[in-house]
């Protein structure tokens, strides 16, 4: 008999196989005290452990395939990272020497207290970290205890076209996953946001998470179907289902071969309305993709990565140099620098010591508010920025705006850096773009104040979305609140591109919805006339921006943003997907 489970779809397509179960036992962590004489072996033991976790991930980094995107090797990179960090090494070591206690159990008290931190801040980025530890603590204690490794983690193992099922699934795991072909995957826990569910979109693996207790109902060798586009798991389905979900891997596969013909193609709607799609980008591998895929240039370039892991904030020169780099492999294309999105998360170790401690980072001192408040973080990538400008297409763009005063701060900065460059005769654009990201509400309802004095806008729609509707999209319990389609919020999104309409600036949107396909027509329709989204998504939306027509389109979106019912909402959705339009 066919029965199905709902969870939250991650990644989309088809997957069809047999199942294997990934059984990670509940580790039972011993406690026993020790004698002196024995803390310096027990603290050896703690080194050796840390070191063949250290030893692992370089070996699952170097199965990473040539054209693997860039996050993919970067979140590896970050377990190796925190393997190195003195709260997996130094630490652990003084429990075992303060303590007299084994080195498990050490390693499970700083576990604890680091996790502790975590679940008393509600920003979701910080509850992805948290992850993180528990992934790299589970390496540490596997070590201790001389568990043997998991099917998957075995090089002679066919795991060729099976669906996976687990608790949850580490980075690293997916990297080992997709190097055995597995067709899929389904865990019990994570979301949309989670770095393993953002590595199975860039991976094309179809996947589904949010499934509680799917180990107790799947069983292992049986036969299930994934449905990575409604979230939903099939188990004993017959033929007639299997036929029709085969058909439907088989029209997604044609479809996905057929945009890649679009490449070089203009981006024009069926009746003639010119769109520019970007790409978001992060380190200098993603360059590459930008044009593979033809985008129009970058509409995103994350700066963080160049403040972490590192004892100091990077100088002027290192961020020119950088950008520099960037603007040479872009050949001419437009290239927006996101000024630092730092804090919650994403904190410089050289200001943690300075940053009292908040509850709630994700809505306390970070991005555009850190960045007046510490200067030396702020001017000399603002510097380099105004530098760069002399050579290439660059825009610079403001996140987490939420006041027009931030804008006059940054704009004041701006004139002294140009008048003090144009006093040495430093070259740099004195028309260089400087726009915003609108993510936060207040921005949104005031988008026609800052779009006078912007050049352009961006709508963040991560952020946007959890601030309106006021959840933490990580949070299981709330999670099913997290929608793009929300009235509030797409109110919140037709107003700030009618701003940038009125006063004759573009407007883009650079979030996740900007590269989710269901979401593309309803978003011409609002009058959305520039996405930025990763380079794996962009052909897929260029296919469907080129087979739309926008009158049809703008009509059943206004129709949206002011239908209560949430079935027609579903109906109006499902006729712009399948292009009824």
């Amino acid at each position: 008999m066919t029965y199905s489970l709902h969870g939250v779809a991650i990644s989309r397509g088809i997957a069809i196989g047999r199942v294997h179960v990934v059984e990670r036992n509940q580790l039972d962590i011993p406690e026993y005290h020790l004698e002196e004489a024995e803390v310096e072996g027990e603290q050896r033991r703690l080194g050796n452990a840390v070191a063949l976790a250290k030893h692992h991930l370089r070996e699952i980094r170097a199965h990473i395939p040539p054209g693997t995107p860039a996050e993919v090797v970067a979140f590896i990179d970050t377990h190796m990272l925190m393997l190195d960090d003195a709260a997996f090494n130094d630490e652990p070591a003084r429990i075992i020497r303060d303590n007299r206690v084994n080195a498990e159990w050490a390693v499970k008290l700083q576990r604890d207290a680091l996790i502790a931190v975590f679940e008393e801040m509600d920003d979701p980025y910080l509850r992805t970290r948290k992850d993180d530890v528990d992934h790299v603590v589970d390496r540490i204690f596997r070590n201790l205890l001389r568990h043997p490794p998991l099917r998957h983690e075995l090089p002679d193992q066919k795991l060729n076209g099976m669906i996976i099922i687990a608790r949850d699934l580490a980075p690293a795991d997916l990297v080992l996953l997709h190097h055995h072909h597995v067709a899929g995957f389904v865990t019990e826990y994570g979301g949309p946001t989670s770095h393993t569910a953002i590595l199975a979109r860039s991976l094309g693996i179809p996947a589904v998470a949010g499934l509680h207790h799917a180990r107790r109902y799947i069983q292992e060798e049986e036969t299930v179907i994934v449905d990575g586009d409604d979230g939903v798991v099939l188990g004993g389905a017959d033929e007639r289902i299997l036929a029709q979900y085969r058909a439907r891997q088989t029209e997604r596969q044609n479809y996905v071969a057929s945009v890649k013909v679009l490449r070089d193609a203009p981006t024009v709607t069926l009746d003639g309305r010119a769109i520019q799609l970007y790409a978001n980008v992060e380190l200098a591998e993603d360059f590459q993709s930008v044009r593979e895929v033809g985008a129009d240039g970058v509409g995103l370039y994350r700066t963080e990565f160049l403040f972490l892991n590192r004892s100091s904030n990077p100088d002027e020169d290192e961020h020119f140099n950088n950008y520099r780099q960037m603007l040479d492999a872009l050949d001419g294309l437009p290239f927006t620098i996101r000024t630092a999105d730092l804090g919650s998360d994403k904190m410089p170790e050289s200001s943690v010591a300075s940053i009292p401690y908040a509850s709630n980072p994700a809505l306390g001192l970070r991005a555009i508010r850190l960045c007046l408040r510490e200067p030396s973080l702020f001017w000399p990538q603002l510097r380099a920025i105004i530098r760069a400008s002399a050579f290439g297409r660059v825009r610079m763009m403001i996140p987490m705006l939420s006041s027009i005063d931030e804008v006059h701060q940054v704009l004041d900065i701006v004139r002294t850096i140009r008048n003090e460059f144009t006093r040495r005769g430093i070259a740099f654009d004195p028309e260089m773009p400087i726009g915003g990201m609108i993510e936060v509400p207040a921005a949104a309802i005031c988008a026609d104040v800052f779009a006078k004095e912007l050049d352009f806008l961006s709508i963040g729609t991560n952020d946007l979305i959890q601030y309106a509707v006021a959840i933490d999209r990580v949070n299981n319990e709330v999670g099913y609140l997290y929608d793009p389609l929300n009235p509030g919020v797409l109110r919140l999104v037709a107003n700030t591109i009618q701003a940038g309409r009125e006063a004759g600036i573009p407007v883009a949107m650079c979030g996740e919805m900007a590269g989710d396909a269901r979401y593309t027509r309803l978003l011409l329709g609002l009058g959305l006339t520039e996405f930025s989204v990763h380079p794996a998504a962009l052909l897929e939306i260029k296919h469907l921006v080129t087979h739309t027509d926008l009158r049809h389109a703008e009509r059943l979106a206004r129709e949206f943003l002011f239908d209560s019912s949430l079935e027609r909402r579903r109906e109006l959705l499902q006729a712009l997907e399948q292009g009824e339009v």
